[in-house]
């Protein structure tokens, strides 16, 4: 099985969160979310609270196949332990993807040197020596990352193309209504 830790903060963006987590389990991957907060509870932007599958400490060893940060906040670039992780899986060459505020967690980790990465509009100073690239999701190497909220369905369609397939994502697009043009 196919395991993915998408973590969460206080402030996390519920859209980008929840949403993929939520395309991702329907193309059969085992999410699991990881509470940065020290608390299984965690207050997504929009008073939405949100009860986390694991805390990091308690996952931070586990071998997964990937790695996402939803947006919503810089927060996520104050926790040395994602930072140092997201280092680990870099120089692994392990998936990482990111959307919105959180391509700032690889800008601060210092992964993105040459790279072409996104994220929310005028938060691109963030984005440490990458080239901005120009699409809503830019996949370059083993990371990805994506603008906002309004992209999330095809953010997450694509690490389930990356993980599962372009079959198992185009199933899960069609049975969710969206349209195939990614």
């Amino acid at each position: 099985m196919i395991e993915v830790a998408v973590f969460l903060t206080d402030g996390f963006e519920e859209t980008e969160a929840l949403t993929t987590v939520d395309i991702l389990r329907r193309g059969d991957v085992d999410v699991t979310t990881t509470s940065l907060t020290g608390c299984m509870t965690v207050k997504g932007k929009h008073g939405v609270p949100v009860t986390a599958d694991a805390l990091f400490d308690d996952v931070v060893d586990r071998p997964f196949d990937m790695l996402v940060v939803p947006g919503g906040t810089v927060a996520y670039t104050e926790h040395q332990g994602l930072l140092d992780l997201v280092v680990r899986y870099d120089s692994e060459g392990k998936k990482l993807a990111a959307i919105c505020a959180a391509p700032a967690v690889f800008g601060k980790a210092g992964i993105l040197k040459g790279r072409r990465a996104v994220c929310y509009p005028g938060m691109e100073s963030w984005l440490t020596d990458a080239t901005i690239g120009s699409d809503m999701v830019e996949t370059d190497g083993h990371i990805t990352t994506a603008k906002g909220p309004a992209v999330t369905p095809f953010f997450a369609l694509r690490l389930l193309e990356i993980l599962r397939g372009k079959e198992v994502a185009d199933e899960v697009a069609k049975a969710f209504l969206i349209p195939l043009v990614r």
